[in-house]
């Protein structure tokens, strides 16, 4: 039996990822993955699906969100670095470790100016983003792909259609830049 360096290219692997397709009825399954709260919103999923890479069979290991969930993600990241040159004590709270503290009135004011901050970005069109596929041939499991696509919902059909483009090199991406903001979600 074979050693794989990387897993994503061992035959056996790739074939019970065939079968677990097939007994889903899927070209794909979805990817368990307690790293990512935001997969429960409809806006990003982690699937595997089987295919061929540089004419070697292989899994695909992809991360699928939507470009609204990129541009929000890419405006709050900028938004918390400039927080933090006022608020150098600041930390957001999906980055905190135990024991740290900010005063009450330390973490309404740079919650305060990370909230203008967002807001400004927006009303600026600062950030852009464009649909997006980025291969990651050094990844640890197959070969991993950041796919970002132009829906409002990624849905099985959403992804299917993918895999069935990307699989042909038939895949049209939309190059067109869009900004969004967070006013139009409510």
């Amino acid at each position: 039996m074979a050693n794989f360096k990387n897993e994503g290219y061992d035959p056996q692997e790739i074939n019970a990822l065939k079968d677990e397709c097939r007994q889903e009825g899927k070209s794909f399954v979805y990817v368990e993955d307690d790293d990512l709260a935001v997969l429960e919103s409809g806006e990003c999923v982690h699937i595997q699906f089987p295919g061929v890479y540089q004419q070697q069979e292989v899994i695909f290991d992809a991360l699928v969100y939507t470009l609204r969930l990129h541009h929000s993600s890419l405006v709050y990241e900028m938004a918390v670095e400039q927080v933090r040159k006022t608020f150098p004590e600041y930390v957001p709270p999906e980055d905190r470790e135990v024991g740290y503290s900010i005063s009450d009135e330390m973490e309404e004011e740079a919650e305060t100016a990370l909230a203008e901050i967002i807001e400004e970005i927006e009303e600026t069109e600062t950030v852009k983003v464009q649909e997006h596929v980025d291969v990651d041939e050094e990844s640890d499991y197959g070969v991993a792909l950041d796919v970002c696509l132009n829906e409002e919902e990624i849905t099985d059909a959403v992804i299917e259609d993918f895999i069935r483009d990307y699989k042909a090199d038939t895949l049209k991406l939309d190059t067109t830049l869009y900004s969004f903001s967070s006013a139009e979600e409510e």
